[in-house]
């Protein structure tokens, strides 16, 4: 079936397109193809500025930008926001599961199951970032294998390959503790920070409430670790130091 249109929506079309024909004179520059009418952008924004996606990637591009590091490594992040956002001004090293056949400049990519880390990779960089990864691991959404542990594996293998000193850019979905088999995981905040006590400083954290808002650099008190910033599909956004 063909697209249905608004009978208001079609009067202003063709009271633009005679408009627009009135203003050609006899320029034959752009012949016409066929009509393709979109009634629903007049009235619309210039864009979506909001969510977890688009305030993390931004929020710890700038990041990185701001603490130039040695070396920058990604594992999982989204390649077509995060991974191009750095890839802009500086080079990335991305592993993930699953295969990436272009070449960009700025972006070396390797494949790997980073639950089981290669022996290489030990102390290997001092900036490492997953976004929106770690949920996954461990659930065969993207192909990796079944493992309930899989998050933490994945945390340790990052830990791992972080020198100490170094900066890790963490995001994670945030809210009341569950698996939405095999979509994610979502994490409360006094697990996260339970994992992270012994190995991380928290530099900072921001997160992405359920209206997809961001509250940048905000400080972790025990009443809104208990309940998650009131989120319960929200993103939880760390910066870290490998202490040990």
């Amino acid at each position: 079936m063909g697209k249905k249109y608004s009978l208001k929506g079609l009067i202003e079309f063709y009271s633009d397109l005679r408009k627009f024909k009135s203003t050609l004179s006899n320029s034959t520059d752009f012949p016409f193809g066929k009509n393709k009418p979109i009634m629903n952008e007049k009235k619309a924004g210039s864009g979506i500025m909001r969510g977890h996606y688009f305030h993390q990637d931004l929020l710890i591009a700038r990041r990185i930008f701001q603490n130039n590091p040695q070396k920058h490594v990604d594992i999982g992040s989204r390649t077509d926001g995060f991974v191009t956002h750095v890839a802009s001004y500086r080079k990335i090293e991305v592993l993930d599961i699953r295969p990436f056949s272009n070449s960009i400049p700025n972006i070396k990519f390797v494949q790997a199951d980073c639950m089981q880390l290669p022996a290489e990779l030990s102390n290997y960089t001092d900036s490492i970032s997953s976004l929106h990864a770690i949920e996954h691991f461990g659930l065969g959404r993207y192909g990796d294998p079944i493992d309930s542990n899989g998050h933490l594996k994945g945390l340790e293998s990052i830990n791992k390959i972080l020198k100490i000193g170094g900066k890790f850019y963490f995001s994670i979905p945030i809210g009341p503790q569950r698996i939405e088999f095999n979509a994610h995981r979502v994490f409360s905040l006094s697990y996260l920070l339970n994992i992270f006590h012994t190995s991380y400083k928290i530099d900072h954290f921001s997160f992405v409430d359920d209206k997809g808002d961001l509250h940048e650099n905000v400080e972790l008190i025990e009443n809104s670790i208990a309940n998650n910033f009131n989120c319960i599909y929200g993103c939880g956004i760390f910066e870290l130091t490998k202490i040990q």
